[in-house]
């Protein structure tokens, strides 16, 4: 099974960044802080001083349900406010995520958002890959995971709804989530990203959970 991605990552040292003022200039569901800093340069020398805004709320982990022996998949449908533009629905198909808390790990976080958004018990998580959701202006990373549906989904809604959430799960081949994301229906970071990756190793996948059925 693969790992959590290893990549050397070019070395970085604290000296090479001075961070002149830092204050937080927004705090409400999220924070927002206002850094004025300067960095070397690649050429020699330091970069003329800069103010950047950056948006601050965590990390975050994102799970997609596979059952290898069906070739299925869950993905779930929600509101996102963010996703209110260009007159196009705000209502998106994804994956499962959500926030790591400061008291557990992200794979424990993978099997709580998994229970809450879509009522899955998973088997085993296998460690995708992490990335940098927008480093332009924000410090989030997010773990990606593949979740071994080890039973019967059923669809249906879910969420919490103290986090006034109204979701909807819904179980698709495999087949037919890759069109949609073809079609451009499926159009969000961390589902794009984790569809691709399976269809990349999905003869590794379905060899390695291929002794396990779902009951």
């Amino acid at each position: 099974m693969s790992e959590v991605n290893n990549t050397d990552y070019p070395s970085f040292a604290a000296q090479d960044v001075e961070i002149i003022d830092k204050s937080t200039v927004f705090q409400g569901f999220f924070r927002v802080e206002r850094c004025q800093l300067r960095h070397k340069l690649y050429g020699g020398g330091w970069s003329n001083t800069m103010v950047r805004e950056i948006f601050e709320r965590g990390h975050a982990v994102a799970v997609l349900p596979y059952n290898p022996q069906t070739d299925e998949l869950v993905l779930i449908e929600q509101f996102r406010a963010g996703a209110m533009i260009e007159n196009r629905s705000p209502w998106l198909l994804e994956i499962i995520a959500g926030m790591i808390d400061k008291n557990q790990s992200a794979e424990q976080t993978a099997r709580r958002e998994a229970l809450e958004e879509a009522g899955l018990e998973l088997g085993e998580l296998w460690p995708m890959l992490s990335y940098f959701s927008s480093p332009g202006g924000s410090t989030e990373r997010v773990q990606l995971y593949l979740g071994r549906l080890t039973r019967a989904v059923l669809p249906g809604i879910y969420g919490l709804a103290a986090e006034h959430e109204d979701i909807k799960v819904q179980l698709l081949s495999r087949t037919d989530a890759m069109q949609l994301l073809a079609e451009g229906k499926i159009d969000n970071a961390a589902s794009v990203i984790a569809l691709q990756w399976l269809s990349l190793h999905l003869t590794e996948v379905q060899r390695a959970w291929s002794h396990n059925a779902v009951d």
